[in-house]
């Protein structure tokens, strides 16, 4: 294609592109390609589209891209496994399907950096409420207009009220609605699905324009570079069915993610020069924050096993699948009917952090998140871990090839504030799995297990055992500072003409939460700023601040 057909090339077709493909093509003048270099996904895909199913694509090559990271040296030099969707709607068509926006306050901090005025809470507050249909209801804090449908947990297993009355009991609050007024407190969860069925960025956002005749979508096309005229970017090349394609566009958008993005960019010639060269790459620009400032959540399960039955484990036996197949595709309910993460909460783990640190999510059922489990019998869990670890990693490329993963350095542990809130985490986690309300039901801790007591040990066991929450961000962060690689005005790369970057990299600092929500509310508002738009005015609301009680 020489006459550059496409006024928008869209690089991954996951959250973030999803987004996009929408917003920009709503101009019937502007003609839109999106990239994707996993496959379609199917409606009559199960592993997709059964909430229950989630833990199947994990792993699966052809679901998932199944990177791992370097040898973590604070970890005992083991391989961390991430996950990142390989397939259409990308990671939201194979995550956990917890929708959280995190704290105001995490966008008040946004805000408070150089160039980022318009990325605080108010600002961002409109963005969200755009893309919401929260089946709870509108109200100043939540939207009921949006494409991505969000359904309340229900949390009617028993142990869920034991957990909601043990939080209490360890004395912590409750709260209506961790997306709202208060995000501190245990609640109920909201889950992007939708009568028995996961509402991915793609069923959301993608599936329902895709007739426009302004849009075209690329499944399994694997971009290799963007290509460039000077500092200009006029394209991408890309493998499809063995061959090397071109797609030309007036503007290219980078929406891979925080480890696919700053591949591509590094490939492409942009990013430390040093680096580049000793990889075989020619330098194009010059742009050293490329694929730095890493960060993530790392989370660990504190199972007990359970004295009644009446956790979810039936459902995993293989006499009992198709039933609950049945039940799931014929009369949308059941225990395939749902993600299972129904309830939760955020709490501060010391007085000295502002806002919450610590994250939990309850599930009925003693399991990973990869579908494995401890042996036999019902069983419940908390997964814990840390929300604003200080704790900084790398994406750099390894190899000039686009086929060669790039290598991942996340130094978990690697700090004292790291370190010492993972102790508290799992005190934390202990002391409300402990309270009374659980009596009944407690048949004594699985994981880690009464032996690991002290700080050490608790370190040593998380070391051992803790997995990648998978919220990989901030590798490409927004920015004006000589470490930052993205425009926060235009999404523009910095130093080049024609090149944006709308995804999880783009984030200064990770959010307090899952950061599904975040990236596609990045999405929905850079689509203004792409296209020019007057942005949504600021939303100025009212929000929950602790206030420390001074020692007497």
């Amino acid at each position: 294609m020489t006459d550059r057909p496409y006024d928008y090339v869209i690089v991954g077709g996951g959250s973030a592109g999803c987004v996009l493909a929408n917003r920009l093509s709503a101009d019937p003048s502007t003609r839109v390609l999106v990239l994707e270099a996993g496959r379609p996904d199917s409606l009559w895909d199960v592993y997709i589209h059964m909430p229950a199913a989630l833990s199947f694509p994990i792993g699966s090559a052809l679901y998932d891209w199944r990177y791992e990271s370097e040898p973590e040296p604070f970890m005992g030099g083991r391989r961390v496994s991430h996950a990142r969707g390989k397939v259409l709607g990308g990671s939201s068509s194979i995550n956990g399907m917890i929708f959280q926006r995190g704290n105001p306050l995490d966008f008040e901090k946004w805000g408070a950096e150089p160039g980022l005025e318009q990325w605080d809470y108010a600002h961002c507050l409109p963005y969200f409420k755009r893309m919401e249909r929260c089946l709870e209801g509108a109200n100043e804090y939540r939207g009921d207009g949006g494409p991505l449908v969000l359904e309340r947990g229900p949390a009617t297993y028993p142990v869920f009220s034991a957990f909601f009355e043990a939080v209490q009991q360890a004395g912590f609050p409750l709260t209506d609605d961790v997306n709202g007024f208060k995000q501190e407190g245990f609640a109920r969860f909201d889950r992007n699905l939708h009568r028995a069925r996961r509402v991915s960025a793609a069923r959301a956002y993608l599936h329902p324009v895709l007739k426009r005749p302004n849009l075209d979508v690329v499944c399994r096309a694997h971009v290799t570079r963007v290509l460039f005229e000077g500092k200009r970017a006029i394209g991408v090349k890309y493998l499809k069915a063995g061959g090397f394609e071109h797609a030309y566009g007036g503007e290219v958008i980078l929406c891979g993610g925080a480890i696919n993005t700053p591949q591509i960019l590094q490939l492409s010639g942009i990013g430390e020069p040093e680096h580049l060269r000793s990889v075989g790459v020619e330098v194009v620009h010059e742009l050293p924050g490329v694929g730095e400032n890493l960060q993530d959540h790392l989370e660990v399960y504190v199972q007990h096993a359970c004295t009644k039955p009446i956790s979810v484990a039936p459902a995993l036996k293989w006499r009992n699948r198709p039933w609950v197949g049945f039940q799931w595709l014929f009369l949308r309910r059941g225990p395939g009917a749902t993600n299972h993460f129904e309830a939760g909460g955020f709490v501060r783990s010391n007085e000295d952090v502002a806002y919450p640190n610590l994250m939990f999510h309850f599930l009925p059922l003693a399991i990973r998140y990869d579908g494995t489990q401890p042996a036999g019998g019902h069983g419940y869990q908390v997964h814990v871990g840390p929300m604003s670890s200080d704790v900084r990693g790398s994406v750099k490329i390894t190899s000039a090839s686009t086929h060669v993963h790039p290598a991942l350095r996340f130094n978990y542990l690697s700090t004292e504030q790291d370190r010492r809130e993972w102790v508290e985490a799992i005190r934390c986690a202990r002391h409300i799995l402990s309270q009374p309300a659980f009596a009944e039901y407690d048949a004594g801790e699985i994981s880690p297990g009464p032996h690991v007591e002290t700080d050490e040990e608790i370190l040593e066991w998380v070391a051992r055992d803790a997995e990648t929450a998978l919220h990989p961000s901030c590798s490409c962060r927004m920015g004006v500072d000589e470490m930052s690689v993205v425009d926060p005005r235009t999404m523009r790369v910095h130093g080049l003409d024609g090149l944006r970057v709308v995804d999880a990299s783009v984030m200064p600092h990770v959010t307090n939460g899952n950061i599904y929500a975040p990236v596609m509310m990045v999405a929905e508002k850079a689509a203004d700023l792409i296209r020019g738009a007057t942005p949504m005015p600021p939303r100025h609301v009212s929000f929950h601040r602790h206030e420390s009680v001074p020692s007497s």
